[in-house]
């Protein structure tokens, strides 16, 4: 019999890590509780997720499908698992760690948590999409856009980089989440791209100039309602809303930056398996499942609007291919979470 069971982390409130990585999208609760993962039989899967909870489900009933494998979920944020894993060490349950952003990867494979992902697996993702290391492998990714409303800001007005934003024209007339992971996932492509010192007039910008809201939802809102006249956000968003109506995204267009600029940026959800995993066979044929034809067709013609990366699979209509965004090409595994947070907290954003 199929086994499937969700479970929801638990905050740890003495992680040693805690200071490395904000939250970013909250994920809304699985059923059960942290028992699930410890009960589990020693045969299952235990698959730390930080990605989407509704596509990991269905990800996860494919493969269970196909291999027999039973799978078990811890549910969390990017922050809230990365932070686990490193606090647990070598004593955690988990097989498998996916995230939406890559800095939880990153701090997970600092901590030299993982193991060499199998060649094979990597084979089916293009070299921009995964880490040269080969620690881990890009699962699904992430564009970052400008959100604007037409009503308020013409086309010859658009910012022609995300750097323009930190002009004085630009004051009260943008906005942005610095709180959560995502949007520290972009300024860390400025930080990678343009230096510290220029990441840092940059954030000091948006701090005299944007307007905080507290994630790429309530961003969207308040551009659509008018409240200012565009944000930073993840193109995905705007696209489930407008598939489903556009309640949220109705009055708003997406411009793209483009020619490699920072607000180009294409951030990697990433998959890894855990060095002290006793699964690890099952773990590497999971990833290999995300990453095949398989689990990036579940991506791809699913609800989430998000890029596959891997199997040759096309994106979504009417989603721009990945190839057009010309986006700046950085090593996701060379992003740096705690340098982000430092250069936030000393400019007042965090």
């Amino acid at each position: 019999m199929r086994k499937f069971v969700t479970v929801t982390v638990t905050a740890t409130a003495t992680l040693a890590a805690a200071s490395l990585l904000l939250s970013g999208c909250i994920s809304s609760s699985g059923t059960g509780d942290e028992t699930g993962v410890q009960g589990a039989s020693t045969e299952a899967l235990v698959v730390y997720n930080a990605q989407h909870e509704k596509l990991t489900e269905e990800w996860v009933k494919e493969f269970t499908a196909q291999t027999g494998i039973d799978v078990v979920l811890r549910n969390g944020g990017d922050s809230e698992l990365s932070n686990q894993l490193v606090a647990e060490g070598d004593a955690s349950r988990a097989d498998v760690f996916l995230t939406e952003n890559s800095l939880a990867m990153s701090l997970v494979e600092k901590a030299g948590l993982l193991s060499p992902v199998d060649p094979a697996t990597l084979a089916l993702v293009p070299t921009q999409y995964r880490p040269a290391s080969g620690m881990w492998t890009g699962i699904a990714a992430r564009s970052t856009v400008f959100v604007y409303n037409p009503d308020l800001l013409a086309e010859s007005e658009l910012p022609t980089s995300i750097l323009d934003l930190q002009d004085p024209r630009w004051k009260s007339n943008w906005g942005g989440a610095p709180a959560g992971a995502d949007f520290q996932a972009i300024v860390s492509a400025i930080l990678e791209t343009q230096g510290t010192e220029a990441t840092t007039a940059w954030l000091t910008g948006m701090k005299n100039n944007a307007t905080i809201y507290r994630n790429n939802i309530a961003t969207m809102k308040a551009v659509n309602a008018g409240e200012v006249a565009g944000g930073i956000i993840y193109h995905y968003y705007w696209f489930r809303d407008s598939a489903s109506g556009g309640e949220n995204s109705g009055n708003t267009k997406l411009h793209y930056f483009g020619e490699q600029d920072p607000g180009a940026f294409v951030s990697i959800s990433g998959g890894g398996v855990l060095k002290s995993s006793d699964n690890s066979d099952k773990a590497q044929q999971f990833l290999a499942f995300l990453a095949g034809v398989s689990g990036q067709t579940i991506l791809g013609e699913g609800y989430s609007f998000e890029y596959p990366v891997g199997g040759d699979v096309p994106a979504k209509d009417p989603l721009p291919s990945l190839d057009s965004l010309n986006a700046p090409i950085i090593d996701p595994s060379t992003l740096n979470a705690p340098e982000i947070l430092d250069l936030m907290t000393q400019v007042g954003l965090l």
